[in-house]
């Protein structure tokens, strides 16, 4: 049987996407509806239909899920910022844990791992340390919130209730400052106006806050008012950075900054381990959960002060120095030159001497240790979404270290690069999930390798 668009149909919804959807297979045709939970009947309409899967709009609800929540967000429904407020918190760690399986049975084809259950916060609301949120206009009033679904329209809000409530208050406060001195916000389509995003970094542990202005223009007549009525205003804050962005992009930060107030950093810590944190540096969204997530990959590693530790993504050493309280000698490698001076500069503040930081390709770097005869006990990789390099990956494997542990933000490319591993010699013994961004669609993992 062929669906039609805006057919109304009558589904039973059996599984649920990493990005919020239902899915239901009538006449064994998948087809992905927003907002459908998994044992629910439901009407829908096809909006739209492709060769081997469809799309629809959930109508009505026939049967809910005991599963099913009240969101807690007033703009749930149009904001694309979170996936999964529709269900319960209990049901998003369920729902978390079957993504890891399928992705190992269908992807990697290793069924032989332990899954553990995915480990949930306490409270998973107001957890996320940064915020960065676009500016538009509304008549002549300044707006600030998210991109709608699938859109470019920012949706006004007061309140993300996964942001940290002080940088929800900052956020406003800079706006409404911003307003007052009648500073125009960027427009995209005709490439004119000065305020591009606002952005706030608060430290969860030192209460720090830094406030980042990214503009398209570097001057404007109304920046020293501005800068003085913010530090006026935000209780903590320690830093007041802008960046400039003066190119017609979706890419939120420019090259160029400069400290208008305060300090270039705020600091923040990790478990034992302190952090600068400048405006461009990358550092964990959820510190509460980072820490959770690296005492894991601690224990796979299972160091004795006797091993040589490789770190082939490093960024700016968050896990290299957590490895290196208990590691002989860590190397970090990384293709971000500035991510490797943040690394050195986070080793001193530490007073850690047992960690070192290269800039480069990591297969390459690897080789070239190698034909040096350094060899890794452990190595350590967290990739971006897309997962390892292959060339990585075979690096490893010519390398053959006892461990391996893989810190993964992508199910799908961590399945995959397993399966390369096992094929290489080596057995995936448990996953522990993790969740570092509860109310959206987003599981971390981390992975215990040992050779066969």
């Amino acid at each position: 049987m062929t669906f039609e668009k805006n057919q109304l149909i009558d589904v039973l919804f059996e599984d649920i996407t990493h990005e919020g959807a239902g899915v239901c297979k009538p006449e064994g045709m998948p087809i992905f509806v927003p907002g459908g939970l998994p044992g629910e009947k439901a009407q829908i309409k096809i909006t739209k239909m492709q060769k081997t899967h469809g799309f629809g709009r959930l109508m009505n609800i026939l049967e809910p899920s005991p599963k099913r929540v009240e969101p807690e967000c007033e703009v749930y429904k149009q904001c694309g910022g979170c996936q999964l407020q529709h269900l319960s918190y209990a049901g998003q760690l369920e729902a978390k844990q079957k993504i890891v399986r399928d992705a190992m049975e269908r992807i990697g084809k290793i069924p032989h791992a332990t899954i553990h259950p995915v480990i949930g916060m306490d409270e998973p609301w107001n957890y996320r340390n940064k915020a960065q949120v676009p500016v538009g206009e509304i008549g002549n009033r300044l707006v600030v919130g998210f991109y709608g679904k699938r859109s470019h329209e920012i949706i006004d809000m007061k309140k993300c209730y996964i942001q940290m409530d002080d940088n929800d208050q900052a956020v406003q406060i800079v706006k409404d400052i911003c307003q007052k001195h009648t500073l125009r916000a960027y427009n995209e389509e005709i490439h004119k106006g000065v305020l591009r995003h606002i952005l706030v970094r608060s430290g969860k542990v030192s209460g720090e806050v830094m406030v980042v202005l990214v503009t398209r223009l570097k001057e404007f007549p109304v920046k020293d008012a501005i800068v003085a009525d913010i530090v006026k205003a935000i209780p903590g804050l320690k830093s007041i950075v802008q960046n400039v962005n003066p190119d017609r992009t979706n890419v939120i930060l420019g090259k160029e900054s400069e400290v208008l107030w305060g300090e270039e950093v705020i600091y923040d810590s990790i478990g034992d381990v302190k952090f600068a944190i400048s405006a461009q540096s990358f550092y964990q969204v959820n510190p509460i959960q980072t820490q959770v997530l690296y005492n894991k990959a601690l224990e796979y590693a299972a160091l004795t002060g006797e091993e040589t530790v490789i770190d082939a993504y490093c960024g700016v050493g968050t896990i290299s120095l957590f490895l290196a309280q208990k590691a002989k000698k860590v190397y970090g490698v990384e293709v971000v030159e500035a991510a490797v001076e943040d690394a050195k500069k986070n080793a001193e503040l530490n007073g850690i001497e047992n960690a070192e930081f290269v800039v480069g390709e990591a297969e390459k770097v690897m080789t070239k240790w190698m034909k040096e005869e350094i060899h890794a006990d452990v190595v350590v990789v967290d990739p971006p979404r897309k997962g390892c390099e292959p060339w990585l990956l075979t690096s490893i494997i010519e390398m053959a270290p006892n461990r391996v542990v893989y810190v993964s933000c992508n199910p799908a490319t961590l399945a995959r690069d397993l399966r390369i591993l096992e094929d290489g010699g080596y057995r995936t013994v448990e996953i522990q999930p993790v969740d570092l961004f509860p109310q959206t669609g987003h599981v971390e993992c981390v992975v215990q390798i040992v050779k066969k």
